[in-house]
């Protein structure tokens, strides 16, 4: 029991000392990413920012098979604890004003990947410095996890998380104050499912609908048929939403169009509500469309599972989040955003953290929007909690 303490003393000793010295250079990763943002996929500057940068600390990157995305290992061989951060932009235009905004007309690091990529960029050099590691770490660089299906199934598919026993990440949250990082077991995201409803009538005109389908009338009655019978045939506890994004038909005030489309997100905080969904949209949107006459197509995309954080992982991070200072671990609710993570945790257990990135003045700037930024002070306390888990899961693991 004393081996550990000394141990972690070290480590953590260790540890403060790097991001110390090296604060200045994650502000820089992180700054230029922010400049050059890369949309999903097409993460080729990004990937090779990453591979050279974990050259120089003398490891041995991979890049992912589809040409994007990075894995490395370091450490002992044997049980490996998984370290994932995300790396897409967005096709958001920035409005921040910063002197290091993005160059890239129409793009931007709107949901702070940036931060996320610079973060375990720190991870990897500081744990790169230390001598021998408690357990040994893959650290998981992903592209596209903006999009659907996400480069989380790419990684996946590769082998990211052979022989790993557990998986841990970190994602901004702007409302949550820098030093802060926000933690609980369960489900702490949602899954997200992506519904289009292509509608089709011979069309007409508005004075005689009784010799025509009437498309307009019936797009409206899915437009509120389906989100009120969903709620009616769920239970409310699992927070499932049905909420529309786009309607889209005709021009013209005196004529039925011919052609509707409808297309919108379900999401549910409940794994297994999740896998009930599909059918029962489709069965839902017949019914109410059965008595109109109007043809249509569905076009349902099963999107992400809720991440949901096992009990062991969270206590763990919950110690490395502790460690960071006595007041760093915060409560957090279940968002119903999606995240493309909770692939990782169908297949090891594991768990994520909200790192709180808002400054504590000003307006809480919401994620996705074109003035999002993050307090940069953020980037120290996230390698701290990613590296802090690591030395956790490896007395853990004794």
């Amino acid at each position: 029991m004393s081996g550990q303490v000394v141990d972690s003393e070290r480590f953590l000793k260790e540890l403060d000392n790097w991001i110390g010295e090296n604060s200045a250079q994650l502000v820089a990763w992180r700054r230029d990413l922010h400049v050059h943002p890369e949309l999903s996929r097409g993460e080729l500057r990004t990937t090779q920012v990453v591979v050279d940068e974990l050259q120089k600390a003398g490891l041995s990157p991979r890049v992912l098979p589809q040409g994007v995305g990075v894995v490395c290992d370091i450490g002992p061989a044997g049980p490996l604890v998984g370290l994932r951060a995300d790396m897409d932009a967005l096709p958001i235009a920035e409005m921040t004003g910063l002197p290091f905004s993005s160059t890239v007309e129409g793009v931007s690091h709107a949901c702070g990947h940036d931060g996320h990529t610079a973060i375990l960029l720190g991870v990897a050099k500081a744990l790169a410095s230390m001598g021998d590691l408690p357990i040994g770490v893959r650290l998981v660089f992903q592209a596209a996890e903006e999009v659907m299906p996400g480069g989380a199934l790419d990684a996946v598919t590769a082998g990211v998380t052979r022989g790993v026993s557990q998986f841990y990440a970190l994602h901004c949250d702007p409302k949550l104050e820098v030093g802060k990082v926000g933690l609980r077991a369960g489900p702490i995201t949602s899954a997200a499912d992506h519904v289009e409803v292509v509608l089709h009538s011979p069309g007409g005109h508005t004075s005689r609908p009784h010799l025509t389908a009437d498309l307009v009338y019936a797009m409206g009655t899915v437009i509120t048929g389906l989100p009120g019978v969903l709620s009616r045939r769920i239970d409310p506890r699992t927070s499932t939403v049905m909420v529309w994004g786009a309607a889209n038909a005709g021009d013209a005030p005196n004529a039925i169009p011919q052609e509707g489309r409808l297309r919108g997100t379900v999401r549910t905080g409940d794994h297994a509500t999740w896998a009930l969904l599909e059918p029962l949209v489709r069965e839902i949107i017949a019914g109410l469309l059965a008595p109109l006459s109007v043809r249509y197509d569905l076009i349902y995309k099963r999107g992400v599972p809720p991440v949901v954080n096992d009990a062991v992982s969270t206590e763990l991070l919950s110690q490395a989040i502790t460690s960071v200072g006595p007041n760093a671990l915060a409560d957090t609710p279940q968002s119903g955003g999606g995240e493309d993570f909770s692939w990782y945790l169908e297949n090891v257990p594991g768990a994520m953290a909200r790192l709180g990135v808002w400054s504590g003045h000003g307006p809480q700037v919401d994620l996705h929007q074109p003035n999002f930024d993050l307090d940069e002070r953020a980037l120290a306390v996230g390698v701290r909690t990613l590296a802090g888990v690591v030395l956790q899961a490896g007395l853990h693991a004794r």
